[in-house]
């Protein structure tokens, strides 16, 4: 068994999965590195709670034993993944990123995480995010705030900002982001990553903290569209303990990924999804869009005739759903929270019943109108946010003409168009902005085809590299 801490910490989990079961390289090294790169770069990162070593490392020395006596649990045997932290873990805390929590022990895995484990997962860590994931930055008042690894002065995204440095700094082959308004897609981007928000449904929610009931999930965040799909695979699906999840067989994900684009209807939306972006923005997702044809897709453009309305919709729900949750403590133990998360829960106290049906009217409708457009389309293809990293601290965005706007309403522009219709996105890295920084593409697909949007991902990535390149730490 060979290789040096920092050649095997550049791995894609599906080669370090490959490598195990081959017995080229043992659990042990892969963790090892996974650790030593942890050791280097958090502290300018802050991406990690808490790293699980020595755990880790005794899981590491079963799972090489193991792979020696010629079990096999699974498809991540032996390979080092990260832990949102609002994500269970028995016997250690969770604290959904805030001082509320910051005691709590479960007593039982989330069932993403059980499953991990049967897939032969190794926890290195828990994940730093943005408190009770009820915000995009990821500045966490109790745990710090997240860094971008391509430039440290500048922001994650949020709210699974800890998922997206990490995996980008090679401190993990993969982590589980959750995503309520964008929360795994947003940092994917921003990080050079691939991420996806699954059907609402197909991921079991049980054992994670919540944000807003009606449109959380959660998924993987890792360097490649074969790694998201290896380790979609062992998360998804029904869960008796999770009323939520659909009964729908999960297929192998990984069986489509070379099949190519040829004939794959690209749908398009001219007014809204090239609209309002920086100009870089703007010539990375045209350039990905000319990769497709080139690679033998067809774009379609459609018109979506309610889709403007989608920001006000969202912001309606994710803020009286995370209000409700919170009510109690809110009340009981207020100076526990950050001032911005804090604020928020209070504002959405103040909204109408009338407020939040209405939005809940309006998702029926644009969800329709998706249906309908994917008898023409097999898929929708848009920038994943307007703009790229911004400066730590900064709330405020320039994305057109000079105009100073608040960055976190400009931030969901796109992503909030799969969170209310419950459809799948992809986050694809397509590009990076003058300074360097990454620049995504959101794939959006049918109900429960997700096989659709890594095979149109696995075939860009395929004629790119942008998701090969690593940033400088």
């Amino acid at each position: 068994m060979s290789g040096t801490q920092g050649e095997l910490a550049s791995l894609t989990l599906a080669e370090a999965a490959r490598r195990v079961k081959a017995r080229e390289v043992s659990p042990v090294e892969l963790v090892d590195a996974s650790l030593e790169r942890i050791a280097a770069v958090n502290d300018r990162l802050a991406a990690f709670i808490r790293v699980l070593d020595p755990e880790a490392r005794q899981v590491a020395k079963a799972a090489e034993m193991m792979v020696m006596a010629g079990h096999d649990l699974g498809p991540l045997h032996g390979v080092p993944i990260g832990l949102k932290d609002n994500v269970a873990v028995r016997g250690f805390p969770t604290t959904a990123g805030s001082r509320i929590l910051a005691d709590w022990v479960p007593e039982q895995d989330a069932t993403v995480a059980r499953r991990l484990r049967q897939a032969g997962a190794v926890f290195v860590g828990k994940l730093n995010m943005h408190e009770f994931a009820w915000g995009g930055t990821s500045d966490n008042p109790h745990y710090g705030t997240v860094r971008n690894p391509w430039n440290t002065e500048r922001f994650p995204a949020g709210s699974s900002g800890g998922s997206g440095a990490a995996v980008a700094a090679r401190a993990c082959y993969g982590a589980i982001g959750t995503d309520t308004g964008g929360s795994i897609r947003l940092p994917s981007a921003l990080n050079g990553i691939v991420g996806i928000r699954p059907t609402y449904g197909r991921v079991s929610n049980h054992g994670i903290i919540p944000l807003a009931w009606s449109m959380d999930t959660a998924g993987p965040m890792t360097r490649t569209v074969e790694d998201c799909a290896l380790m979609f695979g062992a998360i998804a699906g029904h869960d008796p303990k999770d009323a939520g999840t659909a009964r729908v067989s999960v297929p192998d994900y990984s069986a489509g990924l070379g099949l190519g684009i040829k004939g794959l209807r690209v749908g398009i939306i001219p007014g809204y999804f090239f609209h309002h972006l920086q100009p870089a923005v703007l010539e990375a997702v045209k350039a990905a869009l000319d990769t497709m044809v080139a690679c033998g897709a067809q774009l379609v453009e459609v018109d979506i005739e309610h889709i403007h309305g989608n920001i006000s919709a969202q912001l309606t729900i994710e803020a009286a759903e995370p209000s409700t949750y919170h009510q109690r403590w809110l009340r009981e133990r207020p100076d526990d929270y950050g001032a911005d998360v804090r604020s928020l829960l209070e504002i959405g106290e103040l909204l109408l019943a009338t407020h939040y049906l209405q939005a809940q009217r309006y998702r029926s409708l644009l969800r329709n109108q998706f249906m309908d457009a994917f008898q023409r389309v097999d898929l929708f293809v848009c920038p994943t946010l307007p703009f790229t990293a911004t400066r730590i601290g900064e709330m405020k965005v320039i994305i057109q003409d000079g105009v100073e706007e608040d960055m976190l309403s400009a931030i969901m522009q796109f992503t909030g168009v799969p969170s209310l219709t419950g459809l799948p996105s992809l986050n694809i890295p397509c590009g990076f902005d003058p300074d360097g920084l990454p620049i995504g593409m959101q794939l959006i697909g049918r109900p429960f085809d997700e096989s659709t949007l890594f095979r149109a991902g696995a075939a860009y990535q395929a004629a790119t590299d942008f998701h090969l390149r690593e940033p400088d730490l």
